[in-house]
């Protein structure tokens, strides 16, 4: 490869993105600049002016006029960070947010219509040599880290990702067959056709820009009882935290809303998962073997008590 195929790729590359933004349609009333502004407000933890100057690159005089442009419009709030006063904390208004979902909405109606011209059975190759470019490029630079992982809602797709990938992930570490897929097809099924938003949630680990884990949180049987389900995270996004986190949104969600009780249902070939358990709490209360998914397994009944005071 030369400088120039790189050169002749980024012509291309450029040209397609302007032509995806149609007429400067794509983000009126903003910029795109704006826009990427917005996004991170809507997915990053990374909230200080400080951290969005530096994880977006812009000049501080920039990225000051265009808050003081959307602090105008009603769509940030900026207040002195509780970690450190010198700093400040941006946040998104309920119209900033709304404004951010109809951007994304937008942008991914862009990108649905561009994709739409490739033939689905050529769709993951593109998808691989995105990822290849990516990962071949960023060599040596800084590698990921927890504070780069992204804990949102799920959006269009998701949830059938999250059959997928549950049904790939388990057959091929495991090596469990078709039932089990079948059984997280049903759980998503009955989740995205009957749940209660105030009570039960889902949540996506995203880490740039790519899909890494989930969990579920749903009421159980059993009175003011939730119930953990489907906890997964994919194996190159190990070892950087995400379970943990996974499970303490849900702790945390359901000790909000007023749940008494938190169980979740697993197999002991699950170890890292347990151990994950047990630093949050979760005591083991039953477990018997069981034949299902092609393999002899010991399935575990673990609870938590969520009216206790945590650590």
């Amino acid at each position: 490869m030369t400088v120039q195929d790189v050169r002749a790729f980024n012509r291309f590359y450029t040209n397609l993105i302007g032509a995806l933004d149609y007429s400067r349609q794509l983000y009126v009333p903003y910029t795109l600049t704006e826009a990427r502004v917005l996004y991170e407000l809507a997915h990053s933890p990374r909230t200080d002016a400080a951290d969005l100057r530096g994880e977006l690159g812009l000049d501080a005089g920039y990225l000051s006029r265009i808050l003081n442009r959307f602090e105008g419009d009603g769509l940030i709030e900026r207040v002195p960070s509780p970690e450190d006063p010198r700093r400040r904390r941006v946040s998104l208004t309920a119209l900033g947010r709304e404004t951010a979902a109809l951007l994304a909405e937008r942008s991914n109606a862009a990108v649905g219509s561009l994709l739409a011209t490739v033939p689905a059975s050529e769709r993951p190759r593109l998808a691989e040599a995105m990822r290849t470019i990516r990962e071949l490029l960023s060599e040596g630079a800084r590698q990921p880290g927890r504070e780069d992982v992204v804990l949102r809602e799920p959006g269009p797709g998701d949830l059938g990702w999250i059959v997928q990938r549950n049904g790939a992930s388990y057959a091929a570490e495991y090596g469990w067959n078709a039932d089990y897929e079948g059984l997280v097809a049903r759980i998503v099924a009955d989740y995205a056709q009957d749940h209660d938003p105030h009570l039960e949630r889902v949540w996506i680990a995203e880490l740039d820009g790519r899909r890494v884990g989930c969990v579920m949180c749903v009421r159980d049987e059993a009175p003011a009882t939730a119930r953990l389900r489907l906890l997964l995270v994919e194996p190159e996004a190990r070892g950087l935290g995400i379970g943990d986190r996974l499970v303490g949104a849900v702790v945390d969600f359901a000790r909000g809303v007023g749940y008494r009780e938190l169980t979740l249902w697993t197999n002991d070939v699950l170890a890292a998962a347990r151990r994950i358990y047990q630093r949050h709490g979760f005591a083991l209360v039953d477990e018997k073997p069981h034949r299902s998914f092609g393999k002899d397994l010991v399935g575990q009944d673990w609870r938590l008590d969520l009216r206790a005071t945590p650590e």
